[in-house]
């Protein structure tokens, strides 16, 4: 089976609990992997290692699909297209954006002009930097800011300094709380869970970013979204992270692998524990617990069949 959209023979998840409550899912088959990209796919030079590359390979011709769910603005993700050999939908943004290989968007989800406004009133009283994205531009009101450099180096683009974010925040597809004081953006969080609950999306996306998106812009919708477009159940599906914004794909997915550089609440909430990212922990993981099963695809041959499909 080649990674696109093409339909594929459903497995058969054996439940299995364990100790803290959870089931695991161990499919038959898995016929398709879902990474995050920043401390996860790439280093933290933001190096995409042969290695790793070579891992997403193999994985395309043992007939497994691989696509990619990230922070990132689907701009930002470009570069990793050709060197991935990517032909599946990517979700940019926490999935407030999938889009075709081509940057074609397949499915929007803008967060609400009252909740964007509130949520840079909130960030700005708190001292935290803001960062704005729409579809396509980055807006910051400091380019000397916490981590711009950072940032640039990361999505590939410069962004646009402005004023006032204006009439950005009535089209907002992300918003960013950005400090290298973790306590201060646990404080942000706890206050914009209070004021937008139900209305946003509210998580960490590195320990010196909160993310604010829709609230169906999560990476637990974004597989859904994915396996929808790959015509492949949830279940058959693994996933990998590093981020307590990655949880959101461990429950849906049939198997959950967590980074080395994960904090703890992630890595207890996946199945596997894989090496750190600066240590080639993506390629470790498809190694020993996608690549090394003894059936680790679907075959050469799609089946009509879709099974359980989101």
């Amino acid at each position: 089976m080649k990674s696109g959209f093409l339909a594929a023979t459903p497995p058969s998840p054996v439940g299995q609990t364990v100790g803290d409550g959870r089931v695991l899912r161990h499919p038959d088959k898995i016929l398709a992997v879902v990474s995050d990209v920043d401390g996860t796919l790439v280093n933290d030079r933001k190096i995409l290692t042969d290695r790793c590359r070579r891992a997403v390979e193999q994985l395309r011709e043992r007939g497994i699909a691989f696509a990619i769910v990230s922070s990132r603005p689907p701009r930002g993700m470009a570069a990793l297209i050709k060197p991935l050999g990517l032909t599946t939908p990517m979700a940019g943004f926490n999935g407030g954006l999938l889009v075709t290989p081509q940057l074609i968007p397949l499915e929007e989800h803008l967060l609400a002009a009252d909740a964007a406004r509130r949520t840079v009133a909130t960030l700005t009283t708190h001292g935290a930097d803001v960062w704005v994205f729409t579809g396509q531009d980055w807006l910051v009101r400091d380019r000397n800011g916490v981590n711009v450099d950072r940032e640039i180096m990361t999505v590939g683009f410069e962004p646009i300094v402005v004023k006032d974010f204006g009439q950005a925040l009535d089209a907002t597809a992300k918003i960013v709380g950005v400090s290298d004081d973790p306590d201060l953006l646990s404080r942000c969080q706890s206050d914009l869970d209070a004021q937008l609950s139900g209305h946003a999306n509210i998580v960490r996306s590195q320990r010196y970013y909160l993310d604010i998106t829709h609230p169906m812009a999560n990476k637990g919708a974004a597989l859904l979204a994915i396996a929808k477009q790959l015509r492949i159940p949830p279940a058959a599906i693994a996933v990998i992270g590093d981020g307590a914004n990655d949880m959101a794909m461990f429950g849906p997915s049939g198997l959950s692998i967590a980074m080395g550089n994960a904090e703890p609440q992630v890595q207890s909430a996946a199945d596997h524990v894989t090496g750190r990212n600066d240590d080639e922990g993506f390629a470790q993981a498809m190694e020993q617990f996608i690549l090394n099963r003894s059936n680790p695809g679907g075959g050469d041959e799609p089946s009509s069949s879709t099974g359980d499909l989101p």
